[in-house]
């Protein structure tokens, strides 16, 4: 079994440490990439803290993309050498979600835990791909084949953030050409719903966020107007650019007041969706008879609500026609043993995305 170097999280809030560890070979149906980058989530950020709990020791990192080194038996749709992109999304294919063409939702456990500690302890495989790591074991449901068009710092932004973010509007939403959106939020996964609703042909969208400086990029992704959150009542401005109300509001932030104040940009009939994960316990109100009354409602989005398998090969065309902006989401490239410098500076919010490149 080989030994690589991993970014291990011990103790929640604590700076992460390399180390060597075990990585075990594929089994049945799954699939070895050595990986060449691994962006950073805010998910992973939350999860290191201890917002939504977990167990540790575990190797964070899930928005990965490599070659693949090894293959178990059965695998099928990929060989060794082909570049792929590395996903969390593990779908056995069978449940009533998978079956229902929600492979995100899938009720399956489907737990396996290729990685073990220098000295032979159990390290957890957080969120089904431990990307901070020179290599993953993965189910083979968590791979794309990718075309070599693209480079692996960008492909590893399809795993979660881009389809995140553009498949909460096409997917979740299902915005029709001519609609009117507002975004709060205009960090990573913001400027990809923005860029969602560009391509499904919106008519305004708004984009709402805490800084000058990021509503003037969420204009380069496509953002037709933007709107300082820290405005008295930032909703107004927005329905003042659109001349009404929102047919959709994507809450891209998990941060309460969003959630709080997003159903008052809403039109009569529009919907809240629901992207951004605050904490555990946090919570949110609403006045339930103005939504009744004005036929309003609220829905969640889980990674878009996407089909890895269809979604992530159309994205990488609209990328490959130029109507797709991935490399101009990068903000920085970091080594692994610079992975604690690329998280404090994902933390500071000013960084679209960083990516943990592997030679």
């Amino acid at each position: 079994m080989p030994q690589i170097q991993a970014a291990i999280c011990r103790e929640f809030g604590q700076p992460l440490t390399i180390e060597t560890v075990t990585l075990a070979a594929p089994q049945m149906g799954e699939v070895e990439v050595t990986l060449k980058a691994c962006a950073i989530c805010h998910s992973d950020i939350s999860y290191m803290d201890g917002a939504w709990g977990g167990t540790l020791p575990a190797v964070y990192g899930h928005e990965a993309a490599g070659h693949v080194s090894a293959t178990g038996d059965g695998v099928r749709g990929v060989a060794v050498g082909d570049p792929v992109v590395v996903t969390l999304i593990r779908a056995c294919g069978t449940c009533p979600s998978c079956a229902g063409g929600k492979p995100v939702a899938c009720e399956s456990d489907m737990a396996t835990g290729p990685l073990t500690t220098g000295d032979g302890q159990p390290l957890h495989q957080a969120m089904h791909t431990g990307g901070f790591a020179e290599r993953v074991v993965v189910d083979q449901s968590q791979v794309v084949k990718l075309s070599d068009a693209i480079s692996m710092e960008s492909a590893s932004l399809l795993a979660c953030g881009v389809i995140t973010g553009v498949g909460a509007v096409v997917n979740a939403a299902g915005l029709r050409a001519g609609q009117d959106v507002v975004v709060i939020g205009a960090g990573g996964v913001g400027l990809n719903a923005i860029q969602g609703a560009r391509i499904a042909g919106a008519r305004r969208i708004v984009a709402v966020d805490m800084s000058e400086e990021k509503l003037a990029i969420a204009r380069e992704f496509g953002a037709t107007d933007g709107v300082l959150a820290t405005e008295e009542k930032p909703w107004r401005a927005a329905k003042r650019a659109m001349g009404h109300g929102a047919d959709a509001v994507f809450v891209t932030v998990g941060a309460i007041p969003a959630y709080d104040q997003a159903p008052q940009y809403l039109a009569n009939g529009g919907r809240v969706i629901m992207v951004g994960m605050p904490h555990s316990g946090a919570m949110s109100t609403y006045e339930p008879v103005m939504l009744a009354a004005t036929g309003q409602g609220m829905v969640g989005s889980k990674m878009g609500d996407v089909v890895i398998a269809r979604d992530i090969p159309w994205m990488v065309d609209l990328y490959e026609q130029g109507r797709l902006k991935l490399d101009e989401l990068i903000s920085g490239r970091w080594s692994l043993e610079q992975i604690n410098e690329a998280i404090a500076d994902t933390r500071t919010g000013s960084a679209k995305r960083n990516v943990i490149v592997f030679d």
